[in-house]
């Protein structure tokens, strides 16, 4: 855990390299900053994203028991994609500041492919510990990673459409769906949906040794 902790760290620190003092003339600097806010957006969308991703990590782990080679893979799998967040969350931001529209919808449909191949390494975690439950808390053998899998497989599907929306239509409605999927995901990790599963858990303690 503190390995992938750092990792995350990591992955934070470098979003917020992408944003820099803008090059401007004296007396210009208001306007620059503002000219400057594609790369507020990708930042908030992404770093949301790591956020949510954390959690994931967080809630996944409280419920695991113990840890074999394949879980560790499927555990780096993840780091990997979610490390490769930044780079996307880059280009973006350069293609909406240049003002290309052909490289804007291609920036959009790279962000997405990156975000559904993270949500398809999250699907691969789910599927591996639905099928090692030995792996597990006994209190934690619930629908708790059923459920996750649809939600890992929904990702996908959405940040497919992202792309596409993006692509095909509008940079910018792809970018706006960038930023709010990260908030569906955390209300459904984090808000209610994970408040039933702590209390179900609290009011059915594990028996004794």
């Amino acid at each position: 855990m503190a390995f992938s902790d750092a990792i995350f760290a990591i992955i934070i620190t470098l979003l917020v390299l992408d944003l820099r003092v803008p090059d401007v003339p004296p007396g210009r600097i208001l306007s620059g900053l503002l000219n400057q806010w594609p790369s507020y957006v990708a930042y908030l969308a992404s770093y949301s994203y790591v956020a949510v991703v954390w959690l994931n990590h967080k809630a996944a782990f409280n419920r695991i028991r113990q840890v074999d080679r394949g879980l560790h893979w499927m555990n780096l799998f993840v780091l990997f994609s979610t490390a490769l967040l930044p780079f996307p969350t880059s280009v973006v931001s350069h293609a909406l500041q240049e003002h290309n529209n052909t490289d804007q919808r291609v920036a959009i449909a790279f962000y997405a492919a990156i975000g559904a191949l993270l949500c398809v390494t999250w699907l691969a975690f789910y599927h591996y510990l639905a099928r090692n439950p030995d792996l597990l808390k006994d209190q934690a053998k619930d629908d708790f990673f059923a459920v996750e899998r649809v939600r890992a497989i929904a990702g996908v599907v959405l940040y497919v459409l992202a792309g596409i929306v993006g692509y095909l239509v509008a940079p910018l409605i792809g970018l706006v769906i960038f930023v709010l999927l990260p908030i569906f995901y955390a209300i459904t990790s984090a808000g209610l949906y994970q408040l039933r599963v702590t209390r179900r858990i609290t009011r059915h303690p594990p028996p004794p040794p």
